[in-house]
């Protein structure tokens, strides 16, 4: 059997981005909750997405992985779920159809409370209080009776994250995933969209084809239902190690709070107790890599992270920047591959691009968005490797965060409905064009 390091010894380590908590009695209180309750996903459904991402490594599949910046408890309603799930849905169909390559789902959802932060305290009307991490830790108004980190809010996370994934399993099982809805999926202000009419010649198109199969005997009850998984950061180290439990079949540790977790740009040193930890659970991974990498960074937490050079176990997930990918990647991707490393590379064109508007929103624009993906895929080309996913930060509603995109949104349109409490996110036409321009990069990428 596998040990998993303690909590003391973790925080041994120095930790970065972890909440100060006033009374540890009370943080103790809560982790041991935690350890009592059931894992909200299970081992073997951890094994079963190592085993796609695998498929992704050899550049057989491709993943999309996106959802919200930071979940809020509020926003654990059926709407709310059902609107990211469709987003997400109908990207997978763009990409799968357009490009014919099989698309991996992953939500940053059910576990994705917690956001790490550039400085530990927010000064407003010179008033400062301690910045807001995330539900899992405070809360997001600005008082100080809510900034106060409150480990009781971890037991909120597990508690919502539950609910967020029996949501999510009823509608991937219950039929609103079926195939056959690809027409339900696109709602009114996603049809008068461009990119949207485009979604509707083509679900005619899927329709047509299902009909064509049936007529000749084929089962399309197959397209019933789809595979979808949950992901998130691991950053608050007391939530994951009360959640990593061992696995009666293996007598192996796995963090049954997700199926798939990632270490952050600011939590991937080699010495950090983040690396550390996830280095001894057995669930697919993910390390974030930004500009500051270096080839030999990612060798080292290959090494860390995957010794036994497991495919399926390592996503590196880049987030450079438009200006500068093209730059920066080629090395990390070269040293990799000719080290042989088993290691499935994806795209995060969210985090390298943010910016603060005229109008004071933080933002990101749509076109560098495109920009760094299009980098990533002709780095990915120029030298013979597989683009193998795209990870945004999105919602399904009609918010306005990011500007650009085929709705030509401006600095002036940010305030109409801005509901992010941490980073801008796409909102569901943006979604839906950046899955048809990136499945034309992807088509053109396929040997």
């Amino acid at each position: 059997m596998s040990t998993i390091p303690s909590l003391a010894d973790l925080h041994a380590l120095g930790p970065a981005q972890q909440p100060t908590y006033p009374d540890r009695a009370k943080v103790d209180a809560a982790v041991d909750r935690l350890r009592t309750m059931p894992p909200l996903v299970f081992a073997g459904e951890c094994d079963e997405l190592k085993d796609k991402i695998a498929a992704v490594t050899r550049g057989e599949a491709f993943i999309l992985q996106g959802g919200d910046c930071a979940e809020t408890f509020a926003g654990v309603t059926a709407d709310n779920v059902r609107n990211k799930l469709r987003v997400l849905l109908q990207m997978a169909v763009v990409l799968t159809y357009a490009a014919s390559v099989p698309v991996v789902k992953l939500g940053r959802i059910a576990g994705q409370y917690a956001k790490p932060r550039s400085s530990d305290n927010e000064t407003r009307n010179g008033v400062t209080l301690p910045a807001y991490r995330g539900d899992a830790v405070n809360g997001y108004e600005f008082t100080e009776a809510s900034r106060v980190p409150d480990p009781q809010r971890l037991v909120d996370v597990y508690n919502s994250s539950a609910a967020t994934l029996n949501l999510v399993r009823a509608f991937v099982t219950g039929g609103y995933a079926d195939l056959r809805q690809v027409h339900t999926w696109n709602t009114d202000f996603v049809k008068t969209s461009p990119f949207g009419q485009q979604y509707e010649a083509m679900a005619h198109e899927i329709e047509r084809a299902l009909t064509f199969m049936k007529a000749i005997g084929a089962d399309p009850d197959e397209f019933h239902r789809v595979d979808f998984h949950s992901s998130h950061e691991a950053l608050v180290l007391e939530y994951e190690h009360a959640l990593t439990r061992i696995d009666s079949r293996t007598q192996l540790p796995y963090d049954v709070s997700g199926h798939f977790v990632w270490i952050g740009e600011r939590t991937r040193q080699l010495d950090n107790a983040h690396v550390e930890l996830l280095s001894h659970i057995q669930n697919p991974i993910g390390v974030k890599l930004g500009p500051t990498t270096s080839a030999d960074d990612a060798l080292a937490l290959a090494a860390k992270l995957n010794p036994t050079n497991e495919a399926g176990r390592l996503t590196f997930i880049t987030r450079f920047g438009a200006g500068k990918i093209r730059d920066g990647l080629p090395s990390l991707i070269e040293k990799v591959t000719a080290e042989g490393l088993q290691v499935a590379w994806i795209c995060d064109p969210m985090h390298g691009n943010t910016f603060e508007a005229s109008s004071g929103y933080k933002t990101r624009r749509f076109d560098d968005v495109i920009d760094e993906v299009q980098g990533f895929f002709d780095v990915h080309r120029a030298l013979g490797t597989w683009p193998g996913g795209l990870h945004v930060e999105l919602t399904g509603d009609d918010v306005t965060e990011c500007v650009g995109g085929g709705e030509e949104l401006t600095d002036m349109d940010l305030s109409a409905r801005y509901e992010s409490v941490c980073d801008p996110r796409l909102n569901r036409v943006q979604s839906l064009e950046l899955a048809f321009l990136v499945a034309d990069m992807l088509r053109s990428s396929k040997p």
